[in-house]
């Protein structure tokens, strides 16, 4: 298929239509609304999230860890937490290394 029918619908002379740049501006700004609502958005609402469950964090609170380790916090320091993973086995984990907080059922 050739491309010569679809030149030969512009606009002759070369003359361009006063809402082409008005419209482009449209678009972009609702592909820009897009991407915030659906990707921009929740993202930054899960970290919040995340940021209010590290600073939640408080003795006797069930974790899992990134590495997939289970403990219980014993101590909380700056950015660091103290927890048990065992019978007197004491770790210290980093706070953005912990991934959850446990309901005391599932552990």
């Amino acid at each position: 298929m050739s491309i010569l029918p679809f030149l030969s619908m512009a606009n002759p002379g070369g003359a361009s239509g006063g809402g082409s740049g008005l419209m482009t501006l449209l678009m972009f700004g609702s592909v820009f609304a897009i991407f915030w609502f659906m990707i921009l958005r929740p993202q930054k609402k899960q970290a919040d999230q995340r940021k209010a469950m590290i600073e939640a964090l408080k003795r006797g609170d069930k974790i899992v860890t990134s590495g997939g380790l289970f403990a219980v916090v014993r101590d909380v320091k700056g950015d660091r937490v103290v927890a048990t993973i065992g019978e007197n086995i004491k770790v210290e984990i980093a706070k953005h290394a912990i991934n959850g907080v446990l309901e005391s059922e599932e552990v």
